[in-house]
């Protein structure tokens, strides 16, 4: 059974060998954004996502290059930022040069790129056009919430029987993301096609006073839609609501073609009828009907045809734009309430500006009755996830009796939400403070789960990645609380990419302190190091574990680091990381702990403000620079040579019946003391919060205690809580 036990905790550990691993992925560089465009999403400034496959396969060149540049210039002109959205030598481009533009312009060998072709197209390192689905694919992971292309495909005629119908449809049922568009062309079968779209939950809106819902090159295709907005605002806040909603699924805004230029839509009508009669006649099919109708339409309409195409694009385009303003200063303004609203909460000397970076996760947490191991419950929860290719979600405290082998072990399980670097976030939020939380989750039913969870903190910076899973992390703990065995999938942490991290530049620039986890990339960690070493911005490092304390220290990014968090064994790699001599073995008894804790500590606070050593039922260690008789945990202006000690404050009493998870605790610890040191409290008072802090998060099924507050980490409030003179200790 153990040997079973043993292959089910392997495969779910490397179970991102044989998952998606997400074909844009930032680190593989298959997927990149054009510096304007990220430079706008930083500042959030409104952005436009626009198609290519009417560069490569709409129009005739050079008629397809002077309507892209035409289209990007309306957008600028209208106060936002272009994003052309293209596939170059097997490298997805979120925002084309003029060079690059020119390039698919003029490829003979560019191909039609869909979301079934991305993979294919990519690995071969190919060119090509993106469709409506790659597009929105491709500016959904930039996060662009705006989409401006000419017309969707849709069901084609005869649908119901060939059940030939565009991935568009399917996309827009997918990927949360507005699609602004002239409907669908006439060519295709345009009820079935809304119905489609009713069936994939697509919220279908037409521009315009009246819900007249448009078949390209004519305002109105004899069907309606669900609703209409009036004017940009209103359209903005229809796609505010969506994205809000965390439905996940698409807004299409149909755009009727300009009255001056319908008027020839008669006969554009009557040619396309011709055009299809002949394609059918030829025996064309599939992706090849589009671009030959619209080739025949253009020679029988003596170009008629084109310059009303090229009409309704123009126009696409400047509403679009004009939408994407309005959803820009909608959100501005939505942001600005709730900091100006903070502001008001907050006194003067607790305002600040944090940046945390790091994981978040859905953890499960079974406590066994007994000290011994809860074996055939661990079993069935990997079962669950191998098969479910997820873990089971279990209602909090259900009692278990699962899987028996040889005998039932009691116990109970709850789910929570936790992540390091989600937990010291949370933290911080519920101490009066606004984080901004940068991370990465899966497009799966645990971020939703979890982000609805975190609807109290600035989640802004999390990217949903499709493809990939949402890290859980199951641990099985013993009646007094120890942990028995603990089973992580972390995959998608490598997605809180540099490239990522590096669009919210500015906001690290201006920060007062950014906290980082281990659970990040090296390179990440290293951007983030230079940015703080540029703008002297104050860095707390949290390693999460002994294996990923060391990534800093792997090059002089952890010369950038201002505090660190780690346990014993954490400060040991860092040490043996940097070459210094480290214990093999750890000792047990307080006085050695202590002894060894200042050892490894000193050749660190060369560089290092202050290093915050827990030691788990024995306390937490502080070490750093003398002042007056404590440490200086306050944020040091310049670095300068000093005199250095050490404090050793003991950890609150929790008994085992008490302690109910232990997943949180530190983070807790973390979260309460940047709280108090952004608060310019004194040290005795900032350490206290975090003790308190930590007792909270210990005595709840949760990592971070929803009960949190400022009032329940006052060390003046707790009446009954003797606190003991801490122990001093000079280091040499």
């Amino acid at each position: 059974m153990m040997r079973i036990l043993r292959r089910a905790s392997a495969l779910i550990l490397r179970r991102g060998y044989a998952s998606y691993q997400g074909t844009l992925s930032t680190k593989d560089g298959l997927f990149r954004v054009h510096p304007s465009v990220s430079q706008a999403l930083a500042e959030n400034k409104p952005v436009v996502a626009l198609e290519s496959t009417i560069i490569t396969h709409g129009m005739p060149y050079p008629h397809n290059l002077s309507t892209a540049k035409e289209v990007e210039a309306i957008v600028r002109a209208e106060g936002a930022t272009p994003a052309t959205v293209g596939v170059l030598e097997g490298e997805v481009r979120v925002g084309l040069s003029s060079e690059e533009l020119d390039y698919l312009a003029q490829c003979k060998s560019s191909l039609k790129v869909s979301r079934r072709d991305l993979p294919y197209v990519i690995s071969k390192g190919f060119s090509g056009g993106t469709t409506v689905s790659a597009t929105m694919i491709a500016a959904h992971r930039a996060g662009i919430p705006v989409f401006v292309t000419g017309g969707i495909g849709g069901v084609h005629r005869d649908g119901e029987n060939s059940l030939d119908i565009s991935a568009d449809l399917t996309e827009l049922g997918r990927t949360p993301i507005a699609v602004v568009s002239a409907g669908v062309k006439s060519i295709l079968d345009i009820g079935r096609t809304l119905e489609f779209l009713e069936t994939q939950g697509v919220c279908v809106a037409t521009y315009g006073a009246s819900k007249n819902f448009p078949a390209f090159f004519s305002p109105q295709s004899g069907f309606t839609s669900a609703y209409h907005v009036c004017n940009p605002e209103e359209a903005a806040k229809l796609i505010a609501s969506t994205l809000s909603l965390g439905l996940q699924s698409g807004v299409l805004l149909a755009v009727p073609i300009p009255a001056e230029s319908a008027a020839a839509g008669q006969q554009i009508e009557e040619a396309i009828q011709a055009a299809v009669t002949e394609a059918s006649a030829k025996g064309i099919s599939g992706r090849d009907v589009t671009p030959f109708i619209l080739q025949k339409v253009n020679e029988l309409t003596d170009g008629k045809s084109l310059q009303a195409n090229i009409a309704l694009i123009h126009n696409n385009a400047k509403v679009g734009s004009q939408i994407a303003c309005a959803l820009s200063k909608q959100m501005n303004e939505r942001t600005l309430k709730g900091k100006t609203h903070l502001s008001r909460k907050l006194s003067s000397n607790t305002k600040s500006d944090v940046v945390v970076i790091g994981g978040i996760n859905v953890d499960f947490i079974a406590k066994g009755k007994t000290e011994t191991l809860l074996v055939s419950l661990i079993y069935s929860i990997c079962l669950s996830k191998i098969l479910q290719n997820r873990l089971p979600r279990l209602s909090s405290e259900k009692s278990c009796y699962l899987f028996q082998f040889g005998q039932t072990n009691p116990g109970s399980v709850c789910q929570s939400f936790g992540g390091v670097g989600r937990n010291i976030a949370d933290s911080l939020s519920r101490l009066s403070h606004r984080p901004l939380f940068i991370s990465a989750t899966g497009a799966d039913s645990n971020s939703d789960a979890v982000l609805n969870y975190c609807k109290h903190m600035n989640t802004s910076g999390v990217a949903r990645l499709e493809g990939q899973s949402t890290a859980t992390y199951c641990a099985v703990i013993t009646e007094s609380g120890e942990l028995s065995l603990g089973l992580g999938d972390m995959d998608i942490h490598q997605q809180i990419t540099e490239q990522y991290v590096s669009q919210f530049e500015k906001q690290l620039s201006s920060a007062t302190l950014v906290c980082l986890d281990g659970n990040i990339p090296v390179s990440t960690i290293d951007y983030v190091c230079s940015v703080a070493k540029k703008h002297n911005i104050n860095v707390w490092y949290e390693p999460t574990d002994s294996e990923k304390a060391c990534k800093p220290f792997l090059s002089d990014s952890w010369k950038s680091l201002s505090y660190s968090s780690p346990n014993l064994a954490e400060l040991c790699t860092m040490n043996k990381t940097l070459g210094i001599a480290a214990p093999e073995v750890l000792p047990n008894a307080l006085d050695e702990m202590l002894g060894v804790a200042v050892t490894l500590s000193r050749p660190l606070l060369d560089h290092l403000h202050c290093l915050v050593v827990t030691l788990g039922a024995h306390g937490v260690l502080l070490c750093g620079e003398h002042d007056a008789g404590t440490v200086n945990l306050q944020p040091r202006k310049q670095k300068r040579k000093r005199q250095l000690c050490a404090l050793h404050y003991p950890a609150l009493t929790v008994t085992p019946e008490e302690t109910m998870n232990v997943s949180g605790a530190g983070d807790s610890l973390a979260g309460a003391l940047i709280a108090g040191i952004l608060q310019g409290k004194d040290t005795d008072s900032c350490v206290r919060m975090g003790l308190l802090a930590a007792r909270t998060s210990l005595v709840s099924p949760h990592p971070i205690a929803p009960v949190l507050t400022l009032d329940s980490v006052d060390p003046n409030r707790d009446q009954m809580q003797h606190w003991p003179k801490p122990k001093f200790l000079w280091i040499d």
